[in-house]
């Protein structure tokens, strides 16, 4: 599966202008409110003609304003899940789901199809209650479970956690990472949160004042100096993968990364499970020598591959730790004093404890 965006529109005082591709999984449009994430996400769905503009879908293509071609919203076969859920409050949550099942293609999907998309959202204990008897956490895997019954070829999820507090995001997003994992369904996922896009993109379109800044593989985005800017200098963080290998009796999970282990607070999964680490850039020291009588558990050999000066007081360096990327965010004094440029050997440094629970996500090969 592939997605191919080239859209341009104005409006007055604001003029959008994005293009990019991206393979399947999870496309995150990250950005501050008003950098016309939402805008983008609206002309795919079709409730916006832009002046200009195409996107396709894996070949399904949506619309060409310039060939004249533009598919009505209802013919798209695109799931839309908005930030309120939007479920219908007269409805149970079995008759909004069956909503659902009434514009999906060939008007009914098999019994098997809805029982999967049920179990895989947890809702089954839902099934007979209204909207009003839900929480929000509930009522947005409703909401995501009515568009999947559409059979849709691309599902939309406009900032579907924002109304949700961090309890009930951390309670949604298990259920998002399986849906990316198991439907395999391209997602086009839009939020200004940084820890929510690491846990479940991907890939990373960061949106500045209408232009795409940088776009590309999660991992390389998050940890571009570069990106530091669009993304925000204090959410600022790299993505990291490994193979969580041991459960450890002081409390400590042990995760198996390609340049060393890495211990973390204990994570509530199995040996074997593949997990993705969001690592914030302020939280990430660097040293030259290998430190010793430190109380750091986690150093992990690296290189500097990349350094980002901005105009204040602070630096932006991308490590290579094996085949990640960490970022590091340090003051431009002590890159001064360790004399770092690119292509210097050193050592990442990393508190077991500065990574949150929400931080950390299991994830499957797309």
């Amino acid at each position: 599966m592939s997605l191919s965006v080239r859209l341009s529109h104005r409006f007055p005082g604001f003029a959008l202008d994005i293009a990019f591709d991206a393979p399947r999984g999870v496309t995150a449009l990250f950005g501050r409110s008003g950098a016309g994430k939402t805008t983008v996400v609206n002309a795919v769905a079709g409730l916006l003609r832009p002046e200009a503009g195409r996107v396709d879908v894996d070949g399904w293509e949506l619309f060409d304003i310039a060939a004249g071609r533009w598919l009505p919203p209802h013919r798209r076969r695109v799931g839309y899940v908005f930030q309120e859920g939007r479920l219908f409050p007269h409805l149970t949550v079995r008759q909004n789901l069956a909503y659902g099942r009434w514009f999906a293609p060939g008007r009914s999907p098999d019994t098997a199809e809805t029982a999967h998309v049920v179990e895989m959202l947890g809702i089954g204990a839902l099934l007979d209650r209204r909207p009003g008897a839900l929480s929000g956490g509930e009522k947005s895997r409703v909401a995501i479970g009515r568009a999947l019954l559409a059979r849709p070829r691309l599902l939309l999820m406009d900032e579907p956690l924002a109304a949700l507090d961090e309890e009930r995001k951390a309670e949604i997003l298990p259920y998002i990472e399986r849906l990316r994992d198991e439907t395999k369904l391209p997602i086009l996922y839009v939020s200004h949160a940084l820890a929510e896009v690491a846990r479940l993109a991907t890939t990373v379109v960061a949106i500045e004042g209408g232009r795409v800044r940088r776009a590309g593989p999660a991992a390389d985005v998050l940890a571009d100096p570069e990106a530091v800017r669009a993304l925000g200098v204090r959410a600022a963080g790299s993505l990291v993968t490994g193979t969580l290998v041991a459960q450890h009796p002081d409390g400590l999970t042990e995760v198996a990364l390609s340049a060393g282990p890495i211990f973390l607070p204990r994570l509530d999964a199995a040996p074997g499970t593949r997990v993705r680490i969001r690592i914030e850039a302020q939280d990430v020291l660097i040293a030259r020598e290998r430190p010793r009588g430190l109380s750091a558990l986690n150093v992990l050999p690296a290189r500097v591959s990349a350094i980002h000066r901005g105009e204040g007081p602070g630096v932006a360096v991308q490590l290579r730790a094996g085949e990640d990327l960490i970022l590091a965010r340090i003051t431009r004094r002590a890159a001064e004093t360790l004399a770092l440029e690119e292509g210097t050997a050193c050592f990442g440094i990393v508190e077991s404890v500065a990574v949150a629970q929400g931080d950390v996500g299991t994830f499957s090969a797309l």
